[in-house]
């Protein structure tokens, strides 16, 4: 069964299934192409309504909102990553304004990641060259993390040690970090991409495994333990994928989110697509897995369309 919300006016770049209830997923979009002008943070139920997506909550940004995660503690909140370098937590059944609000970022803040395996932390990427570690309860930012020399555009938790984490970016390279390391200097750099870095997600069964996605048109496996070149790599594609998911029930199949106005599912094996979304009429900036229905994917995108659609791929 697939589903159709659409965020009038309102460009989708990040959708995120929450890790509590199946009925709730969230959508970071943006006015006039994230350029310049508002956001809204939509909030959707999943069960209700001919159509299946509703509104439950919505809420107006005064500038663009490129992400968001939720609480890993209390599931009824929410972080968003802001075009005016700003990290708000918002609170789901409360209206109107943000329970808490950062404003460390110097430039656009691209990513946000709650911390997945301690569950008390959360990452920031940006612009300003820059990931941040922030904890819902503190006044400002616990770490800053800066060795990039370009856009950081994504940071995302290991799914094997609570306290790793890993970053791409505008400079073609990825780095892997320990929130613990004195120095705040990273541990490891990967280069292999010929131009910018822009999405990366772990393997949640192979924890030394993740993936990444650039603007040289390809799609890289890499082993931490192996830092001198990929695993894989396919393509080089006619266009650039803009994000990669890993299924969080196997440990073999990615979801794509791409220029090419589609969703992808691939097998990592073969480099095979399995499955094409093909509704979508603008670029694809976000793409999300259910944590509770095997092959149940989300997507959104610039043609202001928010979709759910399921999947049938094995679960091995």
């Amino acid at each position: 069964m697939s589903m159709r919300y659409r965020s009038a006016g309102f460009k989708g770049y990040s959708v995120k299934f929450s890790p509590f209830s199946d009925r709730l997923l969230a959508a970071a979009t943006s006015a006039n192409f994230g350029l310049v002008g508002n956001g809204k943070l939509c909030v959707l139920n999943t069960h209700s309504g001919p159509e299946g997506l509703i509104p439950r909550q919505q809420y107006d940004t005064q500038d663009g909102l490129f992400d968001l995660t939720w609480s890993e503690i209390h599931e009824n909140q929410l972080a968003t990553a802001s075009g005016d370098g700003s990290v708000k937590l918002w609170d789901i059944t409360l209206n109107g304004y943000p329970v808490a609000k950062w404003h460390e970022h110097k430039r656009e803040v691209m990513s946000v990641e709650w911390n997945y395996t301690s569950k008390s932390t959360f990452l920031s990427s940006s612009w300003d060259g820059s990931a941040k570690l922030w904890s819902p309860n503190a006044p400002q930012s616990l770490r800053t993390f800066a060795e990039h020399t370009g856009c950081v555009y994504t940071a995302a938790w290991s799914p094997r040690s609570p306290d790793q984490f890993a970053t791409c970016s505008e400079d073609k390279t990825v780095k892997l970090w320990s929130v613990n390391e004195p120095s705040a200097k990273s541990l490891i750099t990967f280069g292999g991409h010929m131009d910018q870095v822009i999405s990366l997600d772990w393997n949640k069964y192979m924890p030394n495994q993740f993936v990444t996605s650039s603007v040289d048109r390809t799609i890289k496996l890499w082993d931490v333990r192996n830092p001198r070149g990929q695993v894989s790599m396919f393509g080089p594609f006619e266009f650039s994928v803009r994000r990669v998911k890993f299924s969080p029930f196997s440990p073999n199949f990615i979801a794509t989110a791409g220029y090419d106005m589609s969703a992808s599912v691939w097998d990592v094996r073969n480099g095979s697509v399995v499955y094409v979304h093909g509704a979508h009429k603008e670029f694809v900036f976000g793409v999300d897995w259910s944590l509770f229905h095997p092959g149940q994917i989300a997507t959104c995108s610039w043609d202001e369309y928010i979709d759910i659609f399921s999947v049938p791929i094995p679960q091995n």
